[in-house]
């Protein structure tokens, strides 16, 4: 879906910086900003000091067909300073045009999945999840946060809610995958769900396979 002209996409959180020690990040992590507090909360939980996170714009969510060359464009910016890049993308829409921008950089790779659903549920569970019933629309902690942001406003319906059955009449339910225990990021799902006009379901994901890909890094020679 396309981000409505003048739409407001919240900025990714702050990287914090090292504390002062003199240790130099040896992977980078280019991610989608909507993956940021995921990313952060995974680098502090594991001390995993020699990531270097470098996020892009959330609102890429909204224009798949921008993510692989705004990601060539950081490769090429960035990747070569570090030993090893972590795309935190899945597919994403991409249609495979992000896997064809990483073959060309040996030292990047990115996230298995099509889509962060996936990854955050697991890649069986989410089949398994199709399978049980079609037409299940998705939200994320990122996008239960921000689902004016990213999903009402960039489709017109504060302007014509009457849109709405014809954006999501042939949805059958609304699916939150929580990456935290959160109360109000359940209830603001709950009335994302009723704004839609759709059952709610919430499932408890936690972080899924981001935490295996961002541990499987190599830290390398993080000495300055």
């Amino acid at each position: 879906m396309a981000a409505r002209p003048g739409a407001q996409i919240p900025a990714a959180p702050a990287v914090p910086d090292d504390g002062g020690t003199d240790r130099k990040p040896s992977v980078l992590v280019l991610a989608c900003g909507a993956l940021a507090r995921e990313i952060l909360a995974l680098t502090a939980q594991h001390g995993l000091s020699h990531l270097d996170l470098h996020c892009l714009p959330a609102q890429l969510h909204n224009t798949p067909d921008r993510i692989a060359p705004e990601v060539a464009a950081a490769l090429a910016e960035r990747g070569a300073a570090y030993d090893e890049v972590l795309v935190a993308y899945a597919d994403c829409g991409t249609g495979g045009h992000l896997d064809t921008v990483l073959a060309a950089h040996p030292k990047a790779k990115r996230i298995d999945g099509a889509h962060c659903y996936a990854f955050f549920a697991g890649l069986a569970a989410f089949d398994r999840l199709e399978d049980d019933q079609l037409g299940s629309f998705y939200l994320t902690d990122f996008l239960a946060r921000h689902f004016r942001t990213m999903v009402i406003e960039p489709l017109g319906l504060d302007r014509h809610p009457e849109l709405r059955d014809m954006y999501f009449g042939n949805y059958t339910r609304l699916v939150y995958l929580a990456q935290t225990e959160d109360a109000d990021l359940t209830t603001a799902a709950e009335q994302a769900a009723a704004t839609l006009g759709l059952p709610f379901v919430r499932i408890a994901t936690g972080y899924g396979l981001l935490g295996d890909f961002l541990q499987a890094a190599h830290p390398g020679d993080a000495s300055a």
